[in-house]
């Protein structure tokens, strides 16, 4: 593995950590909880899509008429990555992105997705980030959250966006918290069930052989600029500390929830 990868893996660790050890995941333990847990979540692995297309639009053609755009192995390494995320399989065997699994998770579970639904309806109307927001009524650090990776997209430059893509966006899973969604799921199925795929999916797919795949990406484009890997390392620590504080206004949320209930 290059030295510059290995260097910000090490750098970042403590953040890393900070989400896999986060308080959200031992206050999940009803399925008021897991809602809105995801009722957050779901953003973040919105504008994962919308991260990924940017890369794919700016590392490929996808305009006519046809040219062959930039290297050829990152080509195949972001549109491989594409397909796997924005056509997958859900349980049945239909195809479905990882977006439109998850909200079928959360529909399943008894989320709210009509949040969602109102603030991607308003950004498909032509309204701006901020007024879709605001008419949906939109967690205050989803907003956040959202606002940063559209910063690192409209940048426009391609090793920042594979860097935070890479680095900044695994989830970062802990067992505590896949044994929690397992218990559910042993006892309500028809509420959890695929929610639980979507992890096991998530797990399999993002987790290993895209992880890959994203740090060859990120390599080939960084290459032997040093600026561009501290850049990359830079971007990515604001990424996870978004993710850190996404975490922690849904902990806060659950919290707060419970105190009411």
């Amino acid at each position: 593995m290059h030295p510059n990868i290995v260097k910000i893996q090490e750098n970042i660790e403590p953040l890393r950590q900070q989400i896999i050890n986060h308080k959200v995941y031992n206050e999940i333990s009803e399925l008021e909880d897991l809602q809105i847990f995801m009722e957050h979540h779901i953003y973040a692995v919105w504008d994962f899509m919308s991260l990924l297309k940017a890369l794919q639009i700016n590392l490929t053609c996808t305009t006519l008429p046809w040219f062959p755009v930039g290297d050829a192995v990152t080509r195949q390494l972001i549109n491989e990555i594409v397909a796997g995320e924005e056509s997958d399989v859900d349980a049945n065997g239909d195809i479905k992105s990882h977006f439109e699994l998850y909200l079928d998770a959360m529909a399943q579970c008894g989320a709210n997705v009509e949040t969602v639904k109102n603030f991607l309806t308003s950004i498909q109307k032509g309204r701006d980030f901020d007024m879709a927001f605001e008419l949906a009524q939109v967690p205050a650090a989803a907003r956040d959250f959202v606002k940063s990776t559209f910063d690192t997209i409209n940048i426009g430059k391609t090793h920042l966006q594979a860097a935070s893509f890479t680095f900044g966006r695994e989830d970062l899973i802990p067992n505590m918290f896949f044994s929690m969604v397992n218990d559910l799921n042993s006892t309500q199925p028809e509420k959890v069930s695929v929610f639980k795929y979507y992890l096991e999916r998530h797990i399999e797919i993002d987790g290993d052989h895209h992880s890959h795949l994203a740090l060859s990406m990120t390599e080939k484009l960084c290459e032997k600029d040093e600026a561009f890997w501290a850049e990359a390392e830079e971007i990515t620590k604001i990424a996870l500390q978004k993710r850190i504080d996404l975490w922690d206004a849904a902990y806060a949320e659950i919290v707060k929830n419970k105190v009411l209930a």
